[in-house]
């Protein structure tokens, strides 16, 4: 109770110019100052108010502040303010506390993911001004920075170029980094060559780099290529588990081959591991968008019958697609499942659902479902009002 009076009081800090000042005299942890300032940033529209209220706040490089950056950065970009953004990670450069190469790679990433490649190069290119050593860390930053603004090209001149001007080793993060890219950009082959890289620097892949081969190599829909990677893994020591399976089963739902997933996923079973809710939504999404929502339902039924509790996304994939196909009472039947956990699926699926309902004859069913979401979502009671009214009579 405490802990959330402290919150409450946190969030009710006020700006003036650009001092952060609180209301009230009680002294706070820096944690609950953070929050104060993230409540700020994400009630904020106003791109000059985000600025004030980041350069008000005593942003460390803690990970609870860098979320409150990165969310900072976020916001900006929306606004398309990117001067803002080089003038606020550009200020904080310079605070002696976030001189040193942890925040400064955090920088780099945030430049890249507003799409501002060139100062997060010139930052990194700049870290001996500020007395800064480079790492692996530090050019691991810069190629996510890539990566992010999906510079694929700027990616491979940064991986050759940079350890040999600044004598840097890459690291594991550095080459898998660099596969995801060649596997996002279509050119997934090119990752063999980073595998003989690695080996001739003693460096041994792991699942995120095999992870990242099997997202492009489906993309590109090389599935001999697939048994390649299935090979190597074995070569290598690395025993598939169920987020290995969970890549493979979504790369093939998304080839609209989810016949192929289930049947990935039974060999799962057979070899012991269990799947978990991420496979079981990722295949029930599968099959709902090639339209087989019986096998999506015989799915979420055989869930239960194991014991499992199907996740918020199977459900509310069933009640949309079942809408969408028209099979208004099967959708309301899982609809109520879905609410009796407090999970109520978002405002244009349920209009679908009661305007599908009053369409079958089922108006005191739409009301109902009307009342019941009238009761959990107060805000919205003037357009469901509108809805009810429009219902027969």
């Amino acid at each position: 109770m405490l802990m959330f009076s402290r919150l409450r009081q946190a969030c009710r800090y006020r700006f003036y110019s650009t001092t952060l000042s609180p209301i009230s005299s009680a002294p706070l942890s820096s944690r609950d100052k953070t929050r104060a300032t993230i409540t700020l940033l994400k009630n904020e529209e106003n791109p000059e108010r985000i600025l004030d209220i980041c350069r008000a706040a005593t942003l460390t490089d803690t990970n609870l502040d860098k979320f409150a950056l990165s969310l900072s950065i976020s916001r900006l970009s929306e606004s398309n303010y990117f001067e803002g953004i080089r003038q606020l990670l550009e200020e904080l450069k310079t605070r002696p506390g976030l001189r040193n190469e942890r925040f400064l790679s955090h920088a780099i990433a945030l430049y890249g993911e507003a799409n501002m490649l060139d100062h997060a190069i010139r930052s990194f290119e700049q870290m001996d001004e500020l007395g800064i050593p480079r790492s692996a860390k530090s050019l691991e930053a810069l190629i996510l920075a890539c990566v992010l603004a999906k510079n694929y090209k700027e990616v491979s001149r940064i991986y050759v170029e940079f350890p040999k001007i600044y004598g840097i080793e890459p690291n594991l993060y550095v080459y898998n980094l660099v596969i995801k890219a060649f596997c996002e950009s279509g050119s997934s082959s090119s990752a063999y060559s980073i595998l003989a890289e690695m080996d001739k620097k003693n460096v041994k892949p792991n699942d995120i780099t095999f992870g990242n081969m099997f997202v492009g190599f489906y993309k590109e829909e090389k599935l001999e290529d697939v048994e390649k990677v299935l090979k190597l893994m074995e070569e290598y020591g690395i025993r598939p588990g169920v987020d290995m399976y969970n890549i493979r089963i979504k790369s093939l739902c998304t080839l609209n081959r989810s016949s192929d997933a289930k049947a990935l996923v039974d060999g799962m079973i057979s070899r012991g591991i269990e799947p978990n809710s991420v496979t079981y939504r990722r295949l029930i999404h599968g099959f709902c968008l090639e339209g087989n929502l019986e096998e999506a339902n015989k799915l979420f039924t055989d869930i239960k019958g194991r014991g499992r509790k199907p996740d918020v996304e199977c459900y509310f994939d069933l009640i949309h697609f079942l809408c969408l196909r028209g099979d208004f009472e099967a959708a309301l039947d899982i609809c109520r499942e879905s609410m009796k956990q407090d999970w109520f699926p978002n405002f244009e699926t349920m209009r679908i659902l009661v305007k599908g309902l009053a369409s079958i004859s089922k108006v005191d069913d739409a009301r109902r479902l009307i009342k019941k979401i009238k009761k959990k979502f107060k805000s919205n009671t003037t357009r469901w009002n509108e809805i009810e009214a429009g219902l027969p009579q």
